[in-house]
Order: structure tokens, then C-alpha cells, then sequence
């Protein structure tokens, strides 16, 4: 369920995974928007070091791409462009056609409905109670101690078969039903992976040997630490879901709402 956003959180799909083999042509042939691009420039200029791998680096949204960039592009005197909206002006490469339409994953607990519960604009009322739709907070609205080194994700590792599908989707929907409530901890709210993202970061992270808990973890450090000096805008769209179908209940204080392409979380306030 991913936000356009700054998912600094969002989970950084292949936070550790090399750009090697990013440089040239072929890099910037494929690249669509200006941040793709940039990408391609910042590697060709030596200074991928840390930076996800090309397909990696794609499947994060804008603000994370541009957050994961702002470091290593001023290094050799690079702008990162301004995100503004959904998406960014496409770069003026040669574009290769767009896949089919991802089909969103499912969640294996068909038992959680919304029975009752009504969605209006950026709240969702329900008998007992509402949900509003969460924001980006300022970091003087957090928590104290929820952005150092001792606040972590805490996923365990997947130690099941990877072939055997129920499985690995009852131990991502239990890592997904952490990691929602722990973006909202260090305030990225706006900025959060669809479960369908989070199911194919898992394969793609795990195809690459490298365990899917671990890279969460390293990635979730990255983002304390840049929300620490980063600031970030209570939201980065305007959007919001169309239809209650598109959501269901992380826990007694959480609904979250995806269509694929964005992510919406809805808290009580109460939380």
C-alpha cells in the first residue's frame, strides 16, 4: 500500500543492493522520469555506492527516490527535482512500454470487514468509532526516543517455504500488520508500502539472498535517521481511496486503504 510520498519509509526497496551495472545508455534508455534519470547520472558519476539496484530503485515512489538521491547527487553538484503531486515530469529518454496493471496481493485473513463503516472524504466512520486519514507529522509531534537507534521494525525472518504461498502470506501479513503502526511511530504516515508492494519487495529481496526482515531493518534505520534532518509535507497528493473495498482493518486503531498504485492510512484519534 504505497503513498506518494516521503516513504523515506517506505520501505526502501533494495536499501543495500548494489547499482553496479547501472551506468551508460541502457540505463538511460529505460529511465521514465526525471529521478530515473538523475539515477543513471548519479551512478555514472561514481557515486552509487549504497543506492538500490536500477529495477530496485524504480519500485520505490518518487519522494523515497528522491530522498535515497538527495545525498549522494549533491556529492558531484546534482538537483534532485522538487516532488510535486503524484508523479514527475518524464524524462525525455526513449521509454520502453508499461507492464500489465499489477493485480493486488491478498491478505489471509478474510475475516476483518468493515461491516457498517462509512467511507466519507478523509474519514472513515464506523458504529463504535472514526478513523481520520493520517498525515507526515513533524518530528515534535513524535514520541520521544521513537527516531534513535534502540526503536526498531523487529520483523522475524521468514523461515518457511517460499514456494508454499499461504505461508509466506500469513508471515507477510503479520510483518505488514508492524510495519504500518512503526511508520506511524517516526511520523511517516502519508508514506507507507501497499501490501502488494510489500509481497514483492519480500520475493525480490529474498530471489536476491538477502533476508527480507534484515533489509526492513536496515532500511527502517536509514529512514529514522533521515527524518531526523529531512523535512517532510503532510502529504504529497490529494487523492484519496474511492471505495471502502479498497480498505480493511491492520488492527483496532488502523484501517489502511490501497489501490495499488497509492497507499492511505486511516488512524483513530484516540492513537
Amino acid at each position: 500500500m504505497v503513498t506518494r510520498g516521503l516513504a523515506l519509509l517506505l520501505l526502501v526497496l533494495g536499501l543495500c543492493t548494489t547499482a553496479a551495472g547501472a551506468t551508460g545508455s541502457a540505463c538511460l534508455d529505460s529511465a521514465k522520469t526525471e529521478l530515473e534519470a538523475l539515477y543513471c547520472k548519479v551512478v555514472s558519476e561514481g557515486q552509487g555506492a549504497g543506492l538500490p539496484s536500477p529495477t530496485d530503485f524504480k519500485r520505490n515512489d518518487p519522494a523515497v527516490q528522491a530522498l535515497l538521491l538527495r545525498r549522494p547527487a549533491a556529492r558531484p553538484g546534482l538537483d534532485v527535482p522538487e516532488i510535486d503531486g503524484t508523479s514527475l515530469t518524464p524524462a525525455p529518454a526513449q521509454a520502453k512500454p508499461e507492464p500489465a496493471a499489477e493485480q493486488p496481493a491478498e491478505r489471509p485473513d478474510p475475516a476483518r470487514q468493515l461491516s457498517g463503516c462509512r467511507l466519507e472524504g478523509q474519514r472513515i466512520n464506523c458504529p463504535q468509532r472514526r478513523f481520520e486519514l493520517a498525515m507526515n507529522q513533524p518530528n515534535s509531534k513524535l514520541a520521544k526516543g521513537v527516531l534513535g537507534p534502540d526503536n526498531r521494525l523487529g520483523l522475524t525472518p521468514f523461515a518457511g517455504n517460499r514456494s508454499d504461498e499461504d505461508a509466506v502470506r500469513r508471515y507477510l501479513s503479520d510483518a505488514y500488520d508492524r510495519y504500518i503502526p512503526k511508520m506511524l511511530e517516526i511520523g511517516l504516515g502519508a508514506n507507507t508500502m501497499s501490501f502488494t508492494a510489500f509481497h514483492h519487495a519480500f520475493h525480490t529481496t529474498e530471489d536476491a539472498g538477502v533476508d527480507f526482515a534484515r533489509r526492513m531493518e536496515q532500511t527502517f534505520s536509514l529512514l529514522k535517521q533521515d527524518k531526523k534532518t529531512l523535512a517532510v509535507k503532510a502529504r504529497y497528493h490529494d487523492n484519496l481511496p474511492q471505495d471502502l473495498s479498497l480498505c480493511e482493518v491492520i488492527n483496532a486503531d488502523i484501517i489502511v486503504c490501497d489501490d495499488v498504485g497509492t497507499n492511505w492510512l486511516f488512524v483513530a484519534p484516540s492513537r
